[in-house]
């Protein structure tokens, strides 16, 4: 059966006053959840300043897991996440109009829902995911911003990219439109992978290669989650630092039929 160890952690940096970012996960009770749901782990990284983003990316980490923890048959993730970051996406929207600030409140996001021997991640904006396999750390989303664009477009380079001034500036977000294109990759496991979400504030002062020297196979998960943290500070630290981590101690092969999942052995 599948078996995931999960631990995350959020601090607010060397410079912000207050912390925009919001992460929370929804693990599952029992075996039978196991199979039908799954786990799901999300991160939101706001956008707004004062209160804004911060109640933002509360309101989009809420109204996913809430959607997650509802659904009473087991549904293939990849339809789920997208269908429940729309949604989450309509209640920043309708929040951010009833609280008067409909062109000040935004939020980036990340979900990953894991379950059987693969993961389905959604995104929303750069808050981003890797998969850390065999000492390597592989970027799993692409980022929704202006510069990210330009590059993909052969507009500049890498090197330029990373000292632009407009490389944190948003091509997507949740809360600007009434709908949004949410961006899904499906991803197959093995046991030892470790799938970690983070905000900006993190892979934007720590690179792959740190990620993957620091997230080993022997490490625990909660010393490598204060060591990313720790080193976002020193390196940086001028903006909110969120991570989660979750390693699969072991997987589940499992195939379909007739839309069950049957056990491959």
């Amino acid at each position: 059966m599948l078996d995931v160890e999960f631990i995350q952690r959020t601090h607010v940096g060397r410079v912000r006053p207050h912390n925009e970012d919001y992460l929370d996960c929804a693990l599952p009770r029992d075996a039978a959840e196991v199979r039908s749901h799954g786990w799901l782990m999300v991160l939101a990284d706001g956008v707004g300043g004062h209160e804004a983003g911060e109640v933002a990316s509360r309101v989009a980490v809420e109204s996913i897991l809430a959607g997650f923890r509802a659904g009473s048959d087991p549904q293939p993730h990849t339809a789920l996440l997208s269908r429940l970051v729309q949604g989450a996406n309509s209640d920043v929207y309708e929040t951010a109009h009833a609280s008067g600030t409909p062109t000040g409140m935004a939020t980036t996001v990340v979900a990953c829902a894991i379950r059987f021997a693969s993961a389905v991640v959604a995104h929303v904006g750069d808050s981003r995911c890797y998969l850390i396999r065999g000492g390597y750390a592989k970027q799993l989303t692409g980022d929704h911003t202006l510069v990210a664009q330009q590059m993909r477009l052969g507009l500049i380079s890498e090197q330029e990219a990373a000292v632009s001034t407009q490389r944190h500036v948003l091509s997507r977000s949740l809360g600007n439109d009434l709908f949004v294109s949410v961006d899904t990759k499906l991803v197959e496991l093995q046991a030892g992978d470790v799938l970690l979400l983070c905000s900006d504030g993190l892979h934007g002062s720590v690179t792959p290669d740190e990620i993957a020297g620091i997230v080993t196979p022997s490490k625990d998960l909660a010393i490598a989650a204060d060591e990313l943290v720790a080193l976002a500070n020193q390196k940086d630290g001028g903006d909110n630092i969120s991570v989660q981590l979750a390693r699969m101690r072991s997987v589940e092969r499992m195939g379909m039929y007739r839309g069950r999942p049957y056990k491959l052995y």
